[in-house]
C-alpha cells in the first residue's frame, strides 16, 4: 500500500471508544484511500470523460463559446442581474426591479430558444443523471454488502 492517498472526510461515529472496544477507531481527517480503490476511481473517471454524454456537453459548450450571439446575450444577462441586485439591494426600487426581471426572462427565453444551448442544457442534465446513477449504484451495492456482512458481525455497540 506505498501509493495510497489521503482523502478528508469527515462525519461522527455513533459510539464511543473505551479500552475493551474491538470496533477500530479511524481519524476521520486522514482516512486512507487505498492505492487499487483510487486506480479504479480514475479508471472510472476517465470512461465517464470519454462517454458520449461527455463529448456532446464539450461539442456544444465550444459551439456556444464560439457563437458571438449567444455570447451576446450572457453578456447582457449578467449585466441585468448586476442591474437587478443593485435596483433590490442599494436603490430598494421594486418598479425597477420587476422591469428588470421581466427585461432578463426575454433574454433567457431567446437565448434559451437557440437550438445549441438547449441541446447543452440537455448535454448537463444527461451528465448529471450519468454522475447521480453511478453514486447511487456504488452506494446501494456498498450498502447492501455492508448491511449483509452487519448481519453475520458482532453488535459493536457492546463497546459503550
Amino acid at each position: 500500500m506505498a501509493k495510497e492517498q489521503a482523502a478528508k472526510h469527515n462525519h461522527a461515529h455513533d459510539h464511543d471508544h473505551d479500552a475493551g472496544c474491538t470496533v477500530p477507531k479511524f481519524n476521520t481527517e486522514d482516512i486512507i484511500v487505498r492505492a487499487d480503490i483510487m486506480a479504479k476511481t480514475k479508471e472510472l473517471a476517465s470512461m465517464i470523460f470519454t462517454s458520449e454524454e461527455v463529448q456532446q456537453f464539450q461539442r456544444a459548450e465550444k459551439q456556444i463559446q464560439g457563437n458571438e450571439r449567444i455570447q451576446g446575450l450572457i453578456s447582457q444577462i449578467k449585466k441585468k442581474q448586476k442591474e437587478l441586485v443593485a435596483f433590490e439591494t442599494t436603490f430598494k426600487n421594486p418598479d425597477m426591479v420587476a422591469k428588470i426581471e421581466k427585461e432578463i426572462e426575454v433574454l433567457q427565453d431567446e437565448l434559451d430558444g437557440i437550438p445549441i444551448v438547449s441541446e447543452f442544457q440537455q448535454s448537463q442534465a444527461d451528465i448529471n443523471y450519468l454522475l447521480q446513477t453511478i453514486v447511487s449504484v456504488i452506494r446501494d451495492t456498498v450498502a447492501e454488502k455492508i448491511t449483509i456482512e452487519d448481519a453475520q458481525a458482532e453488535d459493536p455497540e457492546e463497546c459503550m
